[in-house]
């Protein structure tokens, strides 16, 4: 029964992003869809055949750019947690693997980070670097190498006086070869359940920081971007806001489904 549940929920969580990559990739190019072009005349249209979502405050079709938008922040919360990881999986396992006054100060480090809002620390970074997707990308970052970091740090310190790697030192392999090919992979399960978690939290990260225009500047698409112009039209317009915010928090809850199935087929395959 877990099985056949958290089957469903990872499948359920991966249909809808594949929907939405798919929608993404091959939308704008198959309607003919423009999402620069500017029509003034066409201004806060509703929905209609031509434009399924209707057009923005400069007359921009909304679909084409809620399509863009997905590529822009998809790749930039997939940017964000692939560099997370690496940095959070290598310091980690080296505190881990060091243990002693190493992992002292690692765990030290770590309470700093965690002691301030996250969101709000990269608000202050994304400020001071500028907007831009690198930035962005870079500010996440910052924000969200601490939990893996821990789990590998978990991991490695569990595993490090293992049979397997007193075997592989006797054998007389190095110890950087002992934690990337025996140690690390048996991570690789808790540590890609926390990628499909934080791909949730950084899609709604970055949304957050473009809202508040620390994202790319205009007029890149982005889901926070378009929602922060919409927001000034939504009882004019309710389409401009919508739009967005479904898109948005059907990716998040998508990413969260995934997680879930991840976590339950990970969890029930570790007990057998």
């Amino acid at each position: 029964m877990a099985e056949r549940r958290g089957t469903r929920t990872a499948r359920a969580g991966a249909i809808v992003l594949g929907a939405l990559g798919t929608a993404a990739l091959v939308v704008p190019w198959a309607a003919g869809l423009d999402p620069a072009a500017v029509d003034l005349a066409a201004r806060l249209e509703p929905p209609s055949g031509a434009h399924p979502l209707g057009r923005d405050a400069l007359g921009r079709d909304v679909l084409a750019r809620l399509c863009i938008g997905a590529r822009v922040s998809l790749a930039v919360a997939g940017a964000a947690v692939a560099l997370s990881a690496a940095i959070g999986t290598i310091v980690g396992a080296w505190a881990g693997w060091r243990g002693g006054w190493v992992d002292v100060i690692f765990a030290r480090v770590i309470d700093v980070f965690l002691a301030f809002p996250g969101l709000l620390l990269a608000i202050a970074l994304a400020g001071v670097l500028g907007p831009s997707h690198r930035n962005v990308v870079l500010a996440l970052a910052a924000l969200g190498w601490t939990s893996y970091a821990r789990l590998a740090r978990a991991h490695v310190a569990a595993a490090r006086r293992r049979e397997y790697v007193d075997a592989a030192r006797a054998l007389g392999s190095r110890e950087a070869t002992i934690v990337a090919r025996h140690v690390l992979p048996a991570a690789g399960p808790i540590l890609l359940v926390q990628a499909a978690f934080g791909l949730s939290g950084a899609v709604l990260a970055e949304a957050s920081l473009s809202f508040l225009g620390l994202g790319a500047p205009p007029p890149a698409p982005s889901w926070g971007a378009m929602f922060d112009e919409g927001r000034l039209f939504m009882f004019v317009a309710p389409h401009a806001v919508i739009a967005p915010a479904a898109a948005l928090a059907g990716t998040v809850l998508a990413l969260q489904l995934l997680g879930d199935g991840l976590r339950d087929l990970l969890a029930l395959d570790g007990q057998r």
